[in-house]
């Protein structure tokens, strides 16, 4: 963790005695559950501590809303992540399902792999996509896309060292 000044500390504190049952009460008006609400709302706090002097927060209200709504939004994700698999689970017959770990692993994973997925510009990520998980060549990619074979395989070896970082 970066070095912090007390003075800088203090004001963290401060801002977050000031505002967090603010904060935590606006979460559990969109989520109808305190513990949900809890969770993003200290969520919140640690983004805002890694990433942002508190002195130089204006209005902090707005701004706690602001970075409240991307953990919200990556909240909302996830959870549409997790059903999806869940629902896929569902269909599998009883001895094939996995343990509880296997699925904590598995959808782990999968978050990882999404959150890989958005950080890809979007032709490269679709390109990533027909390949992965459509199966087509390369040729095809080209075809389908418009682009030419270099740009699909610059698109490609991009997107796979993306996967390369996510795994070390």
């Amino acid at each position: 963790m970066p070095y912090r000044s007390q003075s800088s500390s203090r004001d963290l504190a401060s801002l977050y005695i000031n505002h967090h049952s603010w904060l935590q009460s606006w979460l559990h008006r969109r989520l109808a559950n305190a513990s949900d609400a809890a969770d993003l709302a200290q969520d919140t706090f640690v983004r805002i501590l890694g990433a942002r002097d508190v002195q130089a927060i204006e209005t902090p209200r707005a701004y706690l809303t602001t970075v409240a709504k991307g953990v919200l939004i990556n909240w909302y994700r996830r959870q549409a992540l997790e059903q999806a698999y869940l629902q896929a689970l569902a269909l599998l017959p009883e001895p094939e399902a996995p343990s509880p770990e296997q699925r904590a692993l598995v959808l782990e994973t999968l978050q990882q792999i999404d959150a890989m997925l958005d950080t890809l510009p979007p032709l490269v990520r679709r390109t990533f996509l027909l390949s992965q998980l459509d199966g087509l060549k390369y040729e095809e990619i080209a075809l389908q896309l418009q682009l030419s074979l270099s740009s699909v395989k610059r698109y490609m070896a991009q997107a796979f060292r993306q996967c390369l970082q996510l795994m070390e």
